[in-house]
């Protein structure tokens, strides 16, 4: 297993501050010692429109230099600016799709393979089987595009803040109805604890299927601790998944709902907590 830290606690996404350029968030990540680097798809770090090909070249060097990797390419939506793929908005919903085969060409172009399918969350009108079926026929059309480059999706349920895609068994419904091989399945800890659920049973379920995790420690004051932190036991989990071969990223996304986050302290608690709970499974 390779750790790998989601760059969303030095973005202003969703939170304004604190904000660094992506240039300096790889330098700062790859000194702490990580394999990689989850890239949140959002201005000022990676708004696909604002990375031309020269712009993407000179993320690959740096990259290179400091010798860290792109695990994954996560997905910058929001109702605010305007991306929903079950939007009621029919434009919107076609800019999501847009937004999304972005995705897939910015992961291609630095070198990573999966992107994150969030499913979109409904407005008020919408019914379920509707926002079901506009999730599902943008997850197959943007797999199909994704297919001839060598990216994969990875379908996260969402759980504490949309309400298409929620459990794993959401998640294996819609690998199944994609019926694209490149759709995958990922799960995050804080999304499985929103619910109660238990962390072994998205192992046991998504096995088969999963390529990557999202990992963090309890929320505090609606902020997401350090893996290890909180009282949150992960060696249960992480034990499973050596047992089962696991061998994609772990990406740690926290400290990123309040610009009272220190990025590099947390990322840093981070590194050294998921590295202790790594060398003694």
């Amino acid at each position: 297993m390779k750790l790998s830290f989601n760059s969303w606690a030095y973005n202003s996404f969703p939170s304004w501050l604190p904000s660094y350029t992506l240039d300096e968030t790889i330098r700062r990540i790859a000194s702490i010692g990580y394999d990689a680097i989850e890239i949140g798809a959002a201005s000022p770090h990676a708004w696909p429109k604002y990375m031309d090909e020269s712009r993407r070249r000179e993320i690959n060097q740096l990259l290179d230099e400091v010798g860290l990797k792109v695990s994954s390419i996560c997905p910058g939506l929001g109702g605010g600016p305007g991306l929903n793929p079950v939007s009621p908005i029919e434009k919107e919903r076609e800019a999501s799709i847009e937004y999304y085969k972005e995705l897939v060409d910015l992961a291609h172009d630095l070198r990573s393979d999966i992107v994150i399918w969030v499913g979109g969350w409904r407005v008020y009108g919408t019914s379920k089987e509707q926002a079901w079926e506009w999730s599902r026929s943008g997850l197959t059309e943007c797999a199909i595009y994704a297919a001839d480059r060598g990216v994969r999706f990875a379908v996260e349920a969402n759980s504490s803040d949309c309400d298409v895609i929620e459990t794993a068994d959401d998640i294996l419904r819609i690998i199944k109805e994609s019926g694209q091989k490149n759709v995958k399945a990922m799960f995050d800890t804080c999304h499985v604890w929103y619910r109660n659920d238990p962390l072994l049973d998205y192992v046991k379920k998504l096995e088969k299927h999963l390529i990557h995790i999202h990992i963090e420690g309890a929320v505090v004051n609606s902020e997401r601790q350090a893996p290890g932190e909180g009282g949150r036991a992960l060696k249960h989990m992480l034990r499973a998944l050596k047992a089962i071969g696991f061998d994609g990223y772990l990406t740690q996304e926290s400290g990123l709902f309040s610009r009272s986050t220190e990025p590099d302290a947390i990322a840093l608690q981070g590194y050294e907590n998921l590295t202790n709970l790594l060398k003694n499974l």
